[in-house]
């Protein structure tokens, strides 16, 4: 954000930083994978949870074969579009921070590698839909996005937004790097999924942040436009 502080958009990324989505996204994971007859090949863990559905399904069976992958997607995405995505739960105070910046008519927009569905689903089920002005997910364009930062990319022009006054607000070194890519500043929730954000190595202006609550005040972290 350029100095000064002044935000004019706020973009969120979702799993991992508005809602809790690692227990009810593993366990379907799992049992699509099992029941497929495959044995994981990687502890299944909140670290799966981030990019592109065939990609992690390709990491947990430990297969390449585009057939397969294809199954294992279409299952998974039968049941975690009919009931599971149902069950996925806010972290604690996310949704009075949103409620708080939509109130001060704050400019949400929202970009996740999860599909529009599910996403769609999580929305309608905490009430969120009216918050954000545009929702980008992965299966947005016909191909998918081969990246976060092509979504960001995509989001910036089609909104009109100033990425030099946007900031984006994830849970993972891969939206850190896309933020920069983009020229925007970054804020990364350690409640997350992403582990240790001091041994990601971003370049931009950006700050980690351990509460909801410091989310209504971004404009105080980058007054100074200097890194955090």
């Amino acid at each position: 954000m350029r100095a000064g502080g002044r935000c004019d958009a706020l973009v969120f990324d979702l799993d991992g930083t508005l809602v809790d989505s690692a227990p009810a996204i593993l366990a379907c994971l799992e049992a699509v994978v099992v029941e497929a007859g495959f044995a994981p090949v990687v502890s299944i863990g909140p670290h799966l949870i981030g990019p592109p559905l065939k990609a992690t399904l390709a990491r947990i069976a430990g297969v390449d074969d585009v057939v397969a992958l294809d199954a294992l997607a279409k299952d998974f995405k039968h049941r975690y579009d009919a009931e599971v995505a149902l069950i996925t739960h806010p972290f604690p105070g996310v949704s009075d921070v949103l409620a708080q910046l939509y109130e001060n008519r704050q400019s949400l927009h929202l970009a996740t590698n999860k599909r529009l569905l599910p996403t769609r689903k999580i929305l309608q089920a905490q009430g969120w839909e009216r918050y954000f002005k545009s929702v980008y997910s992965q299966d947005g364009i016909p191909v998918g996005y081969a990246s976060k930062a092509d979504m960001l990319q995509r989001l910036l022009q089609e909104q009109s937004i100033d990425p030099e006054r946007t900031v984006y607000i994830g849970d993972t070194r891969e939206d850190g790097v896309a933020a920069q890519a983009n020229g925007m500043s970054f804020v990364a929730v350690t409640w997350g999924y992403g582990g240790d954000t001091d041994a990601w190595g971003l370049a931009l202006p950006w700050h980690k942040i351990a509460l909801p609550d410091d989310l209504k005040n971004l404009g105080d972290f980058f007054a100074d436009a200097s890194a955090g």
